[in-house]
């Protein structure tokens, strides 16, 4: 489980997240949702050790990402694979070594080794046969799969995905959703998922926080979600509808 209390944070004077408090459960997919600029990402960035926040604590497991031991620091961000709105592929490295590239820099794993586990992870995403390809070769959707082989190919306990079905077309929102889900059932992953997507918000979030100029204004699940009678998250979801709509093909 991964617990973050009283976070807040600042950049140049101006408050970005105010007093945030909250947990991601493990084997369970938590979304974390809101308008832009609303601070989604900072707090992702936050809890995943890129950004120092202002106030407020931070455990995996119990373990201190902010205050704890070096070692201690160091095992955590081990344990985390990212998943990056754009990809964030290496252009000009062919699917084997961008997959590979946690095992190079966190792994001292034989290189035999390395391959046996980028061949499995690619293999459990449905892209076999396209290691020496480059990710300019790939469709957008087969790019996100490459992203989520590379997320989980050093054993991530935590998988945090930020926008994960962004640019996509909805048939492949779909699969990247599902895919999400059985991967975090399957290794009993605490995985942390920032989107717009209606249709993630209502099949796939197992908790919901959503966020508004900062702060957590609404907590629970997408069943409660119909109920809620606060009116920013009213407001959001039905917006995120209209631009569902006009993004959808007749």
């Amino acid at each position: 489980m991964i617990e973050f209390n009283h976070i807040s944070k600042s950049f140049d004077g101006k408050l970005v997240l105010d007093d945030i408090s909250g947990h991601f459960q493990r084997g369970k997919i938590s979304l974390v949702i809101g308008t832009s600029g609303t601070g989604k990402s900072v707090l992702l960035k936050c809890i995943v050790g890129l950004i120092q926040p202002s106030h407020g604590s931070i455990t995996f497991d119990g373990r201190d990402i902010l205050g704890g031991s070096r070692n201690t620091i160091i095992s955590i961000k081990r344990e985390i694979g990212m998943l990056f709105q754009g990809g964030a592929l290496f252009d000009s490295k062919n699917i084997e070594e961008n997959v590979m590239f946690p095992l190079d820099m966190l792994t001292d794993m034989p290189k035999s080794e390395k391959l046996d586990r980028v061949n499995f992870c690619l293999e459990r995403v449905g892209l076999s046969n396209v290691n020496k390809k480059l990710p300019s070769e790939l469709s957008g959707g087969m790019q996100k799969r490459v992203g989520i082989a590379r997320a989980i190919v050093n054993n991530s306990k935590y998988l945090f995905c930020d926008e994960p079905n962004s640019g996509l077309d909805p048939q492949t929102s779909l699969l990247i959703d599902e895919l999400i889900q059985e991967l975090t059932h399957e290794y009993n992953i605490t995985t942390v998922i920032v989107t717009h997507n209606l249709d993630t918000i209502f099949t796939v979030g197992d908790r919901i926080l959503f966020l508004d100029q900062g702060k957590k204004a609404w907590e629970g699940t997408s069943k409660e979600l119909f109920h809620t009678d606060v009116q920013s998250l009213k407001d959001f979801l039905f917006a995120s509808r209209m631009l569902q709509l006009i993004k959808s093909p007749d």
